[in-house]
């Protein structure tokens, strides 16, 4: 059972509603003047859906763990370059960034992607991969202007992921760097396709952390725990790599903001752009490529999507779930989880994902006017693309 399935913050691609909700402590808007959109750049017409995102997922319960996982290229091969020289970083980059072509019947867009490992595997994002899940092709540009087309090994649409495949080896990996260690004003560098554009690196720096961002459209929603930066992201970003100042993936560029009204309902960088930390998507390229399916963690229960206060009620409860294990009822209001502040459903959504099924985390609650902390070891359910 999903967590938290609302449709209340669903904006179409062609003509947005309100789709960021953050907390009111983290907010984005001013007075709903800001938009989340996904990057993915339309060439052709538009591909129904594209722009959009899956909360939840239909799948049972499953707590069992992910074997045999290889474990993608971390810190060990850091990129000997100075913190500040962008060029140095672009230049030994580019070869692990590609930009992904879709093509759905008579529409097509495009995407980005990076190489996490060198016997053909490519990480994007699954609003790029989706369009192709039902018939499509999906082609990879290489930074050398060679193509290969490219299969999805598998798509997680609650954490907005894909993995894709292509028939190559000796390719060059991207070096994976540790979102848990960033920290606001370091320098960010996003590398990808905007508006078809291939090869194109933009910098600035980290402007906030842990940013509850929620995104989508046609039905489709997925919440975002964001690392925030003023580098310049457009459509066409999707799924390329943000990098800290060695070179290291930090992030998945997703989602940028924009001013409601713009002229033509056009969306274009304003300096708030959005990344899936790469911890994140670590855990989940390794179980899609291990097994084609990947974990997402739930605790278990149904928010009440009417209560305006603030935290986060339960309204229902799953039975046999991991609330109903650890004593939590239907009413309790969820104020915390682990040491984050939860002051909406959003933010609860988004801390619940950046832990792993398994893991041993803390909730506070509200109940009867009483607060109280409650251990809740996390399950799971396989996320369908």
């Amino acid at each position: 059972m999903s967590e938290f399935p609302p449709t209340n913050f669903v904006a179409p691609p062609a003509q947005p509603g309100p789709a960021a909700r953050t907390s009111q402590r983290r907010g984005l808007g001013v007075w709903g003047t800001i938009l989340v959109s996904a990057v993915t750049a339309l060439i052709v017409g538009g591909v129904a859906g594209l722009g959009g995102y899956l909360i939840g997922s239909s799948g049972d319960e499953n707590t069992s763990g992910m074997t045999n996982v290889i474990a993608l290229p971390e810190l060990d091969n850091i990129v000997s370059v100075s913190s500040t020289d962008v060029a140095a970083i672009a230049e030994s980059v580019l070869p692990s960034v590609v930009s992904i072509l879709i093509e759905a019947g008579e529409e097509s867009g495009s995407g980005s992607g990076f190489i996490v490992q060198s016997d053909g595997y490519i990480l994007t994002n699954n609003h790029v991969a989706a369009p192709a899940a039902d018939g499509g092709e999906l082609t990879v540009v290489f930074e050398n202007g060679e193509k290969a087309i490219a299969k999805i090994v598998g798509r997680n649409s609650s954490y907005d992921l894909a993995v894709l495949k292509v028939d190559k080896t000796g390719l060059p990996a991207a070096v994976l760097g540790d979102s848990s260690a960033v920290r606001v004003g370091e320098v960010a560098i996003a590398i990808g396709a905007p508006l078809g554009l291939n090869g194109t690196v933009t910098s600035g720096i980290i402007s906030s952390l842990d940013r509850p961002v929620t995104a989508g459209g046609s039905g489709e929603l997925a919440f975002i725990n964001a690392i925030q930066t003023d580098a310049a992201i457009n459509p066409g970003n999707s799924g390329g790599p943000l990098l800290d100042g060695k070179g290291r993936v930090i992030g998945i560029n997703s989602a940028i903001a924009t001013l409601a009204g713009t002229i033509g309902g056009e969306t274009g960088s304003i300096g708030l752009g959005f990344a899936i930390p790469i911890n994140t998507a670590k855990r989940i390229a390794e179980e899609l490529i291990a097994t084609g399916d990947s974990q997402t963690p739930i605790i278990g229960v149904v928010l009440n999507t009417a209560y305006t206060g603030e935290g986060a009620e339960i309204g229902d409860i799953t039975p046999g779930g991991p609330a109903e294990k650890a004593g939590l009822r239907v009413g309790d209001v969820i104020i915390g989880f682990n040491d984050r502040q939860v002051v909406d459903s959003t933010e609860l959504v988004v801390a619940i994902r950046s832990y792993a099924p398994g893991e041993k985390i803390e909730i506070s609650i509200t109940r009867n006017g009483q607060n109280s902390t409650i251990p809740l070891t996390l399950g799971s359910s396989t996320a369908i693309g």
